[in-house]
Parts: structure tokens; C-alpha cells; sequence
């Protein structure tokens, strides 16, 4: 069975990064590039022939630009336009397909929390049945340094599999945001740093031992490196990626088709890498 990408374009400059993302990511994988283009259903039907053979021309014309701008090889591609709602038609052909993932570009609220949710992006992170990344950097070397938030739930086991999976040869940075119980109020008292420091050590111990119970399951991981942050995991996220600058992070869905994390929430607002977030079920 042939493996599939479905990469989602609206056409404009923008999308340019995730399309050359899209592409790099499908021949690395050994997969076939889906590249579809939703139209809207309440054009002229007169229109649409002239309209969809413009569209494929576009779009190849990209394809061959890209090539040469990134010197990036080629996958085996499939070119589609289907009418209709974008974010409906996007889930629905990667269902029909069997996706293994979805490209999209960065949606153009940036900035702009309050705006995400009626966004193609958001409505398609909500109810893709695969990982999605969203992509808005160009794509000049593979993703080489990837951070990951956890903790110690089911959707970050599953995400740091996929990471561990897809991205084998990439540096992987786990990041756990923490916060103790009666700091503010006890922090100044003798003995809490030490019990402090005796609950944190205990807490990197637990999460030291989930990650290797998960890496003796998989051959060839890549490297890995275990940061804990106090604070929120807005906050320890951001910081990090701030002074860091990662190519990827991945988050995990608890696949609540209605709800987006703060954490997604903010990583999309103010973009500072590409994103991909991965269901857990």
C-alpha cells in the first residue's frame, strides 16, 4: 500500500515554506505527495473547468520552482482540486486516503489568539484522524533539533513514539514544566529547598524512567535530552524556544474536537518554529 502525505494549499506565497516542507518530507519518508486545493462551491459552475486546469498549472509550476530554489528531490505527487468547505475536504481526502500526515501553511492571524478558532488550521488540528504540521519556515536542512513538552500522560507517550520514529536522526528535547504545591507561601521557610530539591530529583527519576521504558521498545533513537523548567508550560515553553530557537515542536491532542490547548493556542498565535501536533488516538 502506498504511503501518503496530503499537503493542503490555498495558492498563496505563504504556503510556499509548508509546500517545500511538504515535499522534503514526503521523499525522505518514501512517500507519495498528495497536494490538494479546496474551491470554493459557490463559484459560477461555468468557471470551475478554466479554474481547476490554472490551479494544476499553478501548482506544478511551484513544484518545479521549489526543486530548484531548495535543491530538493522530487516525490511522487498527486494533484487535486475538490470543492467545497476547506477544513471539511481536508479531513475528509485524509481519511479517504489514509494520510500518515498533513501539511498545512501558517494561517495569517498571527498574533491574533482571540481569531484562531474559526481558522482552516485550527478546525483541521481539531479533527484530522493524523498528525498534522503546520509549517511557516523554509525548509533549507531537515528538522535537526526538535523539542517535545511532556508529562505523564497517554498523548505525550504517543508523541514522543512518533518523534522517536519519524525523526530518528534528530535531537530531541523533552521539556517538563513543573510547579510545587505551597511554594509562594513556604518558600522562604527553612527546609523547603531541600525538600524542593528531593521532590524535583524524584520527578526526574520518574520521567527518566518512562522515556527509557519507551526507547528500549524502538531501534535506532535518536539523541535525547530531559530539561525540567518551573513554571507554566506556556511560560517554560515559550522561554525555551526563545532562547533556543528548535526547528519543530510537537504536541500532543487529547482529541476533544471542540477544545484547543492554551499550549497550542499560544504556539500558533506567535509562531516561533513549525509545529506538529499528533492525536493520541
Amino acid at each position: 500500500m502506498t504511503r501518503t502525505l496530503l499537503f493542503a494549499t490555498d495558492l498563496s506565497a505563504d504556503n510556499r515554506a509548508a509546500f517545500a516542507r511538504a515535499m522534503r518530507l514526503a521523499y525522505a519518508q518514501g512517500a507519495r505527495l498528495d497536494i490538494l486545493h479546496v474551491i470554493d462551491p459557490y463559484l459560477p459552475r461555468r468557471m470551475l473547468h478554466d479554474l481547476e486546469a490554472a490551479v494544476v498549472e499553478d501548482i506544478t509550476t511551484t513544484l518545479t520552482d521549489l526543486r530548484e530554489d531548495y535543491a530538493l528531490e522530487a516525490p511522487q505527487t498527486l494533484i487535486q482540486t475538490v470543492t467545497g468547505a476547506a477544513y471539511a475536504e481536508i479531513v475528509r481526502e485524509a481519511h479517504e486516503r489514509s494520510a500518515e500526515l498533513i501539511v498545512l501553511g501558517m494561517h495569517r492571524k498571527r498574533g491574533q489568539k482571540d481569531l484562531l478558532t474559526g481558522t482552516t488550521v485550527m478546525r483541521v488540528l481539531r479533527s484530522a484522524p493524523c498528525p498534522v504540521v503546520v509549517a511557516s519556515y523554509l525548509p533549507t536542512q531537515p528538522w535537526e533539533h526538535i523539542v517535545l513538552p511532556i508529562d505523564f500522560s497517554l498523548t505525550t507517550r504517543h508523541t514522543l513514539k512518533e518523534a522517536l520514529t519519524r525523526f530518528p536522526e534528530a535531537k530531541l528535547t523533552l521539556l517538563h514544566a513543573w510547579a510545587l504545591p505551597g511554594e509562594r507561601e513556604l518558600g522562604s521557610q527553612r527546609g523547603y529547598a531541600q525538600w524542593r530539591e528531593r521532590e524535583v530529583a524524584a520527578l526526574r527519576a520518574q520521567l527518566e524512567e518512562e522515556v527509557e521504558t519507551l526507547m528500549r521498545e524502538l531501534d535506532g533513537v535518536p539523541e535525547v535530552e530531559l530539561l525540567l523548567e518551573p513554571g507554566s508550560p506556556c511560560d517554560v515553553v515559550n522561554d525555551y524556544m526563545k532562547r533556543h530557537t528548535p526547528d519543530l515542536i510537537m504536541i500532543g491532542s487529547r482529541c476533544q474536537p471542540h477544545y484547543a490547548s492554551q499550549l497550542t493556542e499560544m504556539l500558533l498565535s506567535e509562531p516561533h518554529c513549525d509545529i506538529m501536533l499528533c492525536r493520541t488516538w
